[in-house]
């Protein structure tokens, strides 16, 4: 079996792929009605909130540009809090639809201080939304979301998470963080494959919904809202498959325990970055917010990065993701998110332990 381990797409547990083999049904249907419904109350469960969970079919990136487009109107300010490639994404898709984006970047492989955002936010008073990643998977660091959520809201403003890689893995209680729209996505730690965004819209975020103008079709919330309130249909056709394995995942993580998956994460997340210190590998990310689904690995000068994860791949299946954009080649990356256990961990840190010699690394 081939240990896939980027940050997404993550192994499929043989449940779900059998799922994804059934047969279609009408999305207009009855039968389609009582899954999605099922899904969109299990969801809720692990996004922890009684708000609204909608389900988009697209990719992370396109829930991230439906936040977008959701929430503001052209010229509209907001703060951008970015760690990383996919912060940096964010605020580039903002920029697009004519936000006024205001860039708090903070030095990749930290995390953002709450302090130096309650500065950003009182220097921009104007400032109607903030924009933060919850989990930044291009560096393996975690946000202190919590403490951010109180600078935010008790600034009054709009709080917007993209929580793509963390939001089934790491806990994130959306209610009790105040969080208004809170984006993931299927290919991460949910064991699903690629296909839906999940998106969750407080009550203070249909109101300011209700007076954003950007220009959205597809992505409308409005739509993908009354469809299921009135109907428990997307107004799309929707990707069918890809509810049916959520059905079955959602039911195998709540049979976990939500408790038991975060703490599980954890354990695989401390164990990967002891492993890889103990081979004499230095952290990439500050370990006081080191991710609990990505471990970024600093590559030393002896160490041949690309020759390490090709002979893993070719050699001992197993798959690691590299650095991105000017970490590229200064870094590898360790998925442990979704279907991973001790003795997987156990297995790729074995693997990197007996390539390393051939890749040229010296202690």
């Amino acid at each position: 079996m081939v240990q896939l381990r980027v940050p997404g797409p993550t192994p499929c547990p043989p449940e779900v792929l059998k799922a994804m083999a059934w047969q279609m049904v009408n999305h207009r249907g009855p039968e389609f009605h009582q899954l999605i419904t099922d899904v969109t109350a299990d969801l809720q469960k692990v996004f922890q909130t009684k708000s609204d969970v909608l389900l988009l079919t697209g990719s992370g990136t396109g829930g991230l540009e439906a936040a977008v487009t959701n929430m503001l109107s052209p010229g509209d300010k907001v703060l951008s809090v970015s760690m990383g490639v996919f912060g940096d994404r964010w605020a580039s898709i903002a920029k697009t639809f004519g936000a006024d984006v205001v860039s708090l970047k903070v030095e990749w492989g930290k995390a953002a201080d709450p302090d130096v955002v309650n500065k950003a936010v009182k220097d921009n008073p104007g400032v109607k939304a903030v924009m933060v990643t919850h989990n930044e998977t291009s560096t393996g660091v975690t946000n202190d979301l919590a403490a951010i959520s109180k600078v935010v809201k008790g600034a009054g403003k709009l709080l917007i998470v993209d929580a793509i890689s963390s939001l089934g893995s790491i806990s994130l209680p959306v209610d009790d963080w105040k969080c208004d729209v809170v984006i993931t996505a299927s290919q991460k730690g949910w064991m699903v494959p690629p296909g839906m965004a999940m998106v969750s819209v407080s009550p203070e975020a249909w109101q300011a919904h209700a007076a954003a103008r950007m220009p959205r079709f597809y992505w409308d919330f409005t739509r993908a809202k009354k469809n299921f309130d009135e109907k428990k249909e997307n107004p799309w056709t929707p990707a069918i498959s890809i509810v049916f394995a959520f059905s079955v995942a959602l039911k195998m993580m709540l049979k976990e325990g939500i408790e038991n998956v975060f703490a599980r994460h954890a354990r695989m997340g401390k164990m990967t970055r002891d492993g890889i210190k103990k081979l004499g590998l230095p952290l990439f990310a500050e370990e006081a917010h080191a991710s609990n689904t990505v471990t970024a690995v600093g590559i030393p000068a002896s160490l041949d990065g690309k020759k390490l994860r090709q002979v893993l791949r070719e050699e001992y299946k197993v798959v690691l993701a590299g650095g991105q954009q000017t970490l590229d080649g200064k870094i590898f990356r360790i998925g442990h998110l979704g279907l991973i256990d001790e003795k997987d961990v156990k297995e790729i840190l074995a693997s990197i332990e007996k390539v390393l010699p051939l890749a040229g690394f010296r202690k």
